[in-house]
């Protein structure tokens, strides 16, 4: 009796062995070196030999010419980045999404068996997640479920959502009367509610303390960052283009660096922080910086915004797993905790 062979299974069969002899860890020293220009630099960030990495291009490329008819990278000499071919640049890219795509399955089938679970906070909102974590840590010990927390700036908070890079998040968000369309798929628990305030190191006699309306935002300096919660915000109020409507003095990529440039003094203007952030920074005593104020903003603008501390969760990954699933498990320890405490604005 013969056996029938379908053409695909032909071609695995058939499949070259130089093919067949590429590893992962070579795809992976394949990418680094496209990041880094060089085996030296490649090297150092694998923390190999810069001869063990340099094998690996060796064998890569005498594999690609047996397979392609062209070599992957080519020296340019001494001092110079690799020159990658067409055919390597093609490699990288499948390299990179073949690697993406094998971390994303282990990391899915880590999740539904309850093996994993990656949760993403924001810095000012890490207390959250520690408080949660402890309701559940015995338990998690037990079950040897791994448990990673992830750094998640503001302006990410949806991406890495979207793209599952993280189980649940907590961070702050902007919502208004007229509510988020992306939160259509996601269950919320909401921890606090308040308005932004005016962070200044302006003397009084150029800004006074009564409150600012938002629409007169921009006559006064500015200190703004390229995206996140203060960016959302702004947009709310003034459209894509704020900027063009605002007096910017400074551009920031991180809160506390602002914080840093008014209490200096070496830029004189206001930030919007949150209320928590606003009145701690007011409050501080300081004899080595500049004073600084917390002003109350006064929303005159439509539609009118606050902002929203809470955790959020891909409402389908709750459905999909049972009520002793971690995810289900965490969700309802931060479910609790928001029952027994409640962080200032």
């Amino acid at each position: 009796m013969s056996l029938s062979v379908s053409p695909t299974l032909d071609e695995l069969l058939g499949c070259p062995s130089g093919l067949l002899d590429t590893t992962f860890d070579q795809l992976r020293t394949l990418l680094v070196v496209h990041e880094t220009g060089s085996a030296l630099r490649a090297a150092r960030v694998l923390g190999r030999e810069q001869s063990s990495v340099q094998k690996q291009l060796d064998t890569l490329n005498r594999n690609s010419q047996a397979l392609c008819g062209e070599v992957l990278t080519v020296r340019q000499g001494r001092g110079k980045d690799f020159l990658f071919t067409p055919t390597g640049e093609a490699k990288v890219a499948l390299a990179r999404s073949t690697l993406a795509t094998w971390l994303e399955s282990i990391h899915w089938s880590r999740r539904r068996l309850g093996r994993m679970l990656t949760v993403g906070t924001t810095e000012f909102t890490l207390p959250i997640v520690s408080r949660a974590w402890n309701r559940v840590s015995e338990e998690f010990r037990q079950r040897e479920v791994e448990f990673k927390v992830a750094h998640v700036r503001t302006k990410d908070l949806w991406s890495r959502l979207e793209t599952r890079q993280v189980d649940l998040v907590c961070g702050s968000i902007v919502s208004t009367a007229e509510g988020d369309l992306r939160l259509k798929d996601y269950e919320v628990i909401e921890y606090a509610r308040g308005r932004a305030l005016l962070l200044t190191n302006l003397p009084e006699a150029e800004l006074a303390s009564t409150p600012v309306e938002t629409s007169r935002l921009g006559e006064v300096p500015l200190v703004l960052p390229p995206a996140g919660l203060v960016a959302d915000l702004l947009a709310t109020w003034y459209g894509p283009n704020y900027r063009d409507r605002l007096n910017v003095v400074a551009d920031i990529d991180d809160v506390r660096y602002g914080l840093s440039l008014l209490k200096s003094g070496f830029v004189r203007g206001c930030m919007i922080v949150t209320g928590s952030i606003g009145r701690g920074m007011a409050s501080q005593d300081d004899p080595g910086g500049v004073p600084l104020r917390a002003i109350q903003l006064h929303d005159d603008l439509e539609p009118k915004a606050e902002l929203m501390t809470g955790a959020f969760v891909r409402r389908a990954d709750l459905e999909r797993y049972d009520a002793g699933h971690p995810l289900n498990r965490l969700w309802a320890a931060v479910r609790e905790d928001v029952r027994t405490y409640t962080p200032l604005a």
